[in-house]
């Protein structure tokens, strides 16, 4: 894969952490105790990390002079590539914990494909994250079983959650023609291979929650166009804020 393209690759795979991360950040002070509102926030900063990581490569890989500032800060809404599922609001803890174990899964099975590609770089940012997505993904698990197969209201909730959201997990497989040259360069898993580890691991957590996944529901695309629900245009407008009012601001 030439350097433009993985660098594409990079920025799709830094924007699905950065718009995470962000969601992540709306949580602090709003966790259920005090350990698990530090807890998330720490998830949130693990992703931001990757963030950035990803970004200054991608920006390197571009040759374009620009940043990872740039590339966070002074993109539109169609020119972000992350996944719809990523910045769906944090209606409830329910909903929060779903999402993010949907993107753990996703980004786990990704990060172990990386690890063993020769891009020293990608590899090394592939090597940290993983050790970060395996606690995530352990710490969540343990919120899906503790609320799912908790009281009825917390199952309801949960459920609720999953049924809401499911229609976003089928772009975690979805491909296109950058994903597919991705697979040629062993860069990225096969989308039925993805697919097949989403499935085996959502359908054994939810067996052990009681949770059941939605039938025949309508699955979305068209995030790696460009193409977003209402929400990712206020989340940036948060986000970006500072950067737009004061664009030569030197820190």
């Amino acid at each position: 894969m030439d350097d433009l393209n993985l660098s594409k690759f990079c920025i799709r795979l830094g924007d699905h952490c950065l718009i995470m991360a962000h969601r992540q950040s709306e949580l602090c002070s709003k966790g259920p105790f005090l350990e698990e509102d530090i807890a998330q926030i720490n998830l949130g900063l693990d992703l931001l990390g990757q963030a950035e990581a990803l970004l200054i490569y991608a920006a390197k890989l571009e040759g374009k002079g620009r940043t990872a500032d740039d590339l966070a800060f002074r993109r539109s809404e169609r020119q972000f590539h992350n996944f719809m599922l990523t910045e769906q609001p944090n209606t409830d803890f329910a909903f929060v914990i779903v999402r993010q174990y949907f993107m753990s899964l996703y980004l786990l099975k990704t990060y172990q494909v990386l690890a063993e590609v020769e891009d020293e770089t990608l590899s090394g940012i592939a090597l940290k994250a993983l050790k970060e997505l395996t606690y995530h993904e352990r710490h969540l698990s343990m919120w899906i079983l503790r609320l799912g197969d908790g009281t009825d209201e917390s199952q309801q909730r949960m459920q609720t959650a999953v049924n809401e959201l499911w229609m976003f997990v089928g772009e975690l497989y979805e491909e296109d023609a950058l994903d597919l040259l991705a697979q040629q360069a062993s860069y990225a898993p096969k989308g039925e291979e993805m697919k097949s580890f989403l499935m085996a691991q959502i359908t054994a957590k939810f067996a052990e929650a009681s949770l059941t996944i939605p039938e025949s529901i309508y699955m979305t695309t068209g995030s790696k166009q460009g193409i977003h629900t209402e929400y990712l245009g206020f989340l940036l407008t948060e986000m970006q804020y500072l950067q737009r009012a004061y664009p030569d601001a030197k820190w």
